[in-house]
């Protein structure tokens, strides 16, 4: 039992020994070299500004799915993933064989309808000139019976071909106008198998970007399933989820500032809608913000909205005073001529400013920026 205290003696003596072996030579260094010229800041409480930070996903505000009206063959499609277009332009052409030869059989009863109205014209005619020369035997036949110069039985017989030659007439005539109505109807039916066959031509509905394309030529388009995805170019919001305890904080109109780090943009959005439902999984409601215009900005990107709060104190220095390595924070701290190592929990930043949680104290003097052989202990010369 012994023999293991003094193994322990032995071993915590040396190294004792051995730390203080490195330890003096570098003291004696710091105490010997020259010093080190660096600029100074003070920490000081600060009005620091309090928010919430909400992530979501950057959504284009117009989005269109590009579908058939017409089930058909996909003969060609002129658009890829990544292409720009301009409202109008045509996308995907179908097969419209069967679509042409409605339109050819609705022409056709058409041309029919057409021509068989001329031949009506001349049939009125006939009935007009045979009531008009019945009309004037009656009046004839008339006089004569009132002169007793005929019987009744001329007279009645005048009276029934002129009946005759009315109805004949009034028979044309709602022939005609049927006639007209089949017209009509051969004019709609060669629209609605026009209007079907331009189904055929799918073309863009506005200016954008194509960003997906779900139909290669060959494939049956049925109606209703999606074959190409527009976005409108240049008009995009972030979809973000707001905590629930923001509720009421939030209004149509607000703007904050907005961070899409992953294509370096810094911008500022407005909030243009506000889904009240709250979500039961993330226990948070969804806001639309739209964003300013700004090249690079594409959906899908990941996207962070801050907003406003109603503030606070804080301690703060600059961001360029915090040396970060691994997981240790820390700052140089100035006290009598030297320059001393301070750890810190440093916590937001904003800006060229960054809040020290704890590790420091406000009016101390700390370096900033830091220069990079400065260590714990070195002289310093403070620089203007």
């Amino acid at each position: 039992m012994s023999y293991v205290k003094f193994s322990l003696v032995l071993v915590v003596t040396t190294a004792l020994a051995g730390c203080g072996a490195s330890t003096q030579p570098h003291q004696k260094a710091e105490e010997s070299g020259g010093t080190i010229k660096v600029r100074t800041v003070t920490a000081a409480m600060v009005d620091w500004p309090s928010g919430r930070k909400a992530t979501g996903t950057v959504r284009a505000r117009t989005t269109a799915a590009v579908s058939a009206k017409v089930m058909g063959y996909v003969r060609e499609v002129r658009a890829r993933a990544g292409d720009t277009v301009r409202a109008g332009d045509l996308l995907v052409i179908l097969d419209a064989r069967d679509l042409e030869a409605g339109v050819q059989q609705a022409e056709a009863a058409r041309a029919e309808a057409t021509s068989a109205m001329a031949e009506m014209e001349n049939g009125i005619s006939a009935a007009k000139a045979q009531l008009a020369l019945a009309e004037t035997t009656f009046k004839r036949m008339e006089s004569l019976h009132a002169r007793k110069s005929i019987s009744s039985q001329e007279f009645d017989e005048a009276t029934a071909r002129l009946r005759l030659a009315a109805a004949a007439h009034e028979a044309a005539l709602s022939k005609r106008e049927q006639l007209k109505n089949r017209i009509r109807h051969a004019d709609a039916a060669v629209t609605s198998a026009s209007i079907s066959r331009g189904y055929s031509e799918l073309r863009a509905p506005f200016a954008g970007v194509v960003t997906e394309r779900r139909v290669e030529p060959g494939n049956l388009a049925t109606p209703g399933t999606p074959l190409l995805i527009l976005e409108q170019a240049g008009s995009y919001r972030l979809e973000a989820s707001v905590e629930e305890s923001m509720t009421g904080r939030v209004r149509v109109g607000q703007t904050m500032p907005v961070s899409l780090e992953a294509v370096g943009i810094h911008t500022t959005g407005k909030v243009s809608e506000i889904v009240p439902a709250v979500d039961a999984a993330s226990r948070g409601f969804l806001v639309k913000i739209d964003l300013e215009a700004a090249p690079g900005v594409r959906s899908g990107v990941y996207g962070v909205a801050e907003f406003p709060g109603s503030g606070r104190r804080a301690l703060a220095v600059p961001t360029e005073a915090l040396r970060i390595q691994g997981q240790l924070q820390s700052v140089m701290v100035i006290s009598g001529g030297r320059a001393r190592v301070r750890l810190v929990s440093a916590g937001e930043r904003r800006g060229e400013s960054v809040e020290i949680l704890s590790g420091l104290e406000p009016g101390e003097t700390v370096a900033a920026p830091v220069p990079e052989r400065l260590t714990d202990g070195s002289r310093i010369e403070v620089s203007q």
